[in-house]
């Protein structure tokens, strides 16, 4: 089934995260009238319109529920038993099928892949810059989500991702 969106929801973009409907547009494409939902990216004054009978084909989704916040934090605890070992690149292509996906779960899946590797290895500036995407993505959503703001978030990940540290760098962070 089809979601369907009114003016003023709030609604997931694949790779592009959350949106706003901020109007319905009707437009004749060959011949035909079509409606379009028209979406605006959050903090961002970038519009996207995506023909409204093609909602599932694009990917767009409602923001998750409080109750799959959960979900999501109990996906970002698991500690993978070890880390792929492909090349950087090839990684990076693997994580972007992920966010391209459109789920919350895929990419907080991206989100504590990259956060863990960074202290295993250096970072390649495109896992980096994933890293940074993926997080970006992810906090946007569970400040909605759970109606919060995004700095509190930012922090419940922190904590999440706090046991993570090696000691080493820790008694290096409190010498500071």
């Amino acid at each position: 089934m089809q979601p369907t969106f009114k003016i003023g929801d709030k609604a997931v973009y694949p790779s592009q995260g959350v949106t706003e409907i901020i109007s319905i547009d009707t437009m004749e494409i060959s011949g035909m009238q079509q409606n379009f939902y028209v979406l605006r990216v959050l903090d961002t004054e970038k519009k996207i319109r995506i023909p409204v009978n093609k909602v599932n084909s694009v990917g767009l989704r409602s923001v998750i529920s409080p109750e799959e916040v959960e979900e999501v934090y109990e996906i970002l605890r698991e500690r993978p038993e070890k880390f792929d070992q492909q090349t950087w690149n090839r990684r990076q292509r693997r994580y972007m099928e992920k966010i391209k996906t459109g789920s919350v779960y895929d990419v907080a899946e991206v989100l504590r892949d990259l956060y863990l590797l960074k202290y295993d290895k250096t970072l390649s500036f495109g896992e980096k810059k994933m890293l940074d995407m993926a997080q970006s993505l992810l906090v946007k959503e569970l400040s909605i989500a759970r109606r919060t703001g995004e700095l509190e978030i930012e922090r419940e990940l922190e904590d999440i991702f706090a046991d993570a540290i090696p000691e080493a760098e820790l008694a290096a962070a409190a010498a500071e």
